[in-house]
């Protein structure tokens, strides 16, 4: 491969009750466009006693993007949204200056009956002058995210731009995110169809380029002036993501992102102290893990 192109392969983390592959950052690359954080959910067998449940915890300086393929997830933040994310919709929180939020399993699914739950959480950073915004939460439902049909390519515009159309869900940068999904073998060329850094994850199946086979569970990085064609197998499913750069570094620490490693400090001690704002109803509190040594 030549040294523009990074293949990435998921490490598994584990969240308790329920394990995810971490796809970004990693070493040799911190961010793509603005996308900064990639977690993959699953596919896991939820219920009969096994649910999803991540207590209160704060982001700053960031938006999640939460979108599934199968199953549900109730997210509840301090902003009051109470909203179910269903497989296909798009959820969308932006912590600007500080937010707390909850993901669990609905009450409506805690029975005996299990079922499927897999997908992608992913944090956007935001520019520097949106870093300090009031907290909000945008919910795009399937049947309004843009989708259409290129031979037997299935292509959504999950957010952002792209292929000649515009996502309801543009977020505060010039990004993207696509899902496609391929019924039989095919070709999809991306020249002039996106702009900026563009990443491939491999949801399932595999695709080709330059001969280089990438397989579901792994992420191809590269230039799109570089990288404009991949050869997808039958069954195979991909998100794109990526976008224009942001002009400066962002650093994380937890569940913050941020420009000034100084606004990364106060926020840590703004959740150690308890100031952040609280989900109504909610008393419960993930400390701020202790760093390895």
């Amino acid at each position: 491969m030549a040294n523009n192109k990074l293949i990435v392969d998921e490490r598994q983390t584990d969240l308790g009750k329920f394990m995810v592959g971490r796809l970004l950052p990693f070493r040799k690359k911190r961010q793509v466009g603005p996308f900064t954080f990639i977690d993959h959910m699953g596919p896991a067998t939820i219920g009969n006693g096994k649910y999803i449940d991540v207590d209160q915890h704060p982001h700053t300086g960031l938006s999640t993007l939460t979108y599934l393929f199968e199953g549900e997830i109730e997210h509840k933040d301090s902003t009051g949204t109470v909203k179910i994310i269903n497989a296909g919709d798009v959820g969308f929180m932006t912590s600007g200056s500080g937010v707390t939020h909850t993901e669990r399993t609905p009450a409506n699914k805690r029975n005996d009956e299990e079922f499927v739950l897999h997908g992608y959480q992913i944090w956007v950073a935001l520019p520097k002058d949106k870093e300090e915004i009031e907290p909000r939460f945008d919910f795009i439902p399937s049947n309004e995210v843009p989708s259409w049909k290129v031979g037997k390519l299935n292509i959504k515009l999950v957010a952002g731009n792209g292929f000649g159309k515009s996502s309801p869900l543009q977020g505060y940068s010039r990004l993207f995110m696509v899902d496609i999904f391929a019924e039989e073998a095919n070709t999809l060329d991306l020249k002039g169809k996106l702009k900026g850094e563009v990443a491939f994850v491999i949801v399932k199946g595999s695709i080709t380029t330059q001969n280089q086979k990438v397989n579901a569970g792994q992420m191809l990085i590269s230039k799109m002036d570089d990288e404009c064609e991949i050869c997808l197998d039958k069954g195979t499913q991909i998100l794109l993501f990526g976008g224009e750069p942001l002009p400066e570094e962002r650093f994380l620490m937890w569940n913050f992102v941020s420009h000034d490693k100084d606004r990364l400090k106060k926020a840590k001690e703004d959740w150690q102290e308890k100031r952040f704002p609280k989900v109504p109803g909610d008393s419960t509190y993930i400390p701020f893990p202790e760093l390895k040594k």
